[in-house]
């Protein structure tokens, strides 16, 4: 590839679930709780310096590679985590991500923020947000399951 491109981008979503913070935050900070609503992990140490990762991808379709490493974590209030994205052996994108937890009546008010780079048109910042408003819909789905 000889065009070499970078975008950046920063979006947030917002989610209300209707259960305590302790109870959302739980979900991102299990493998097994986790891997009920987004990819399952290969590796996951859910502590600052940690690092979560997994590959995989639909069958006959190119490999992914999700590689992140956690920089902070506070109980039940926020997680915060910088991450990368390949296809096949090109980096798509390196993001940071913020998770925070918010008390509300009946609930939780989530705030999902991811700062991106977007590298060589590999991916947009608009696919981004597109799935990741699915895997936050997913993770509201297995908490009202259970």
């Amino acid at each position: 590839m000889s065009d070499r491109s970078t975008k950046h981008s920063t979006f947030v979503i917002e989610r209300n679930y209707k259960h305590t913070p302790a109870r959302v935050f739980a979900a991102w900070a299990g493998q097994a709780a986790k891997a009920a609503w987004f990819p399952k992990a290969d590796e996951f140490d859910f502590r600052v310096g940690g690092r979560e990762f997994n590959r995989g991808g639909p069958p006959g379709g190119p490999a992914y590679t999700f590689d992140a490493c956690y920089q902070e974590i506070v109980e039940n209030k926020r997680i915060v985590y910088s991450y990368t994205l390949d296809v096949e052996d090109k980096r798509m994108s390196v993001s940071v991500t913020t998770v925070e937890f918010e008390s509300v009546d009946g609930g939780t008010h989530l705030i999902y923020t991811e700062q991106g780079v977007f590298l060589d048109d590999l991916d947009t910042p608009e696919q981004r947000e597109h799935g990741t408003r699915l895997m936050l819909d997913r993770l509201g789905e297995v908490l009202e399951g259970q």
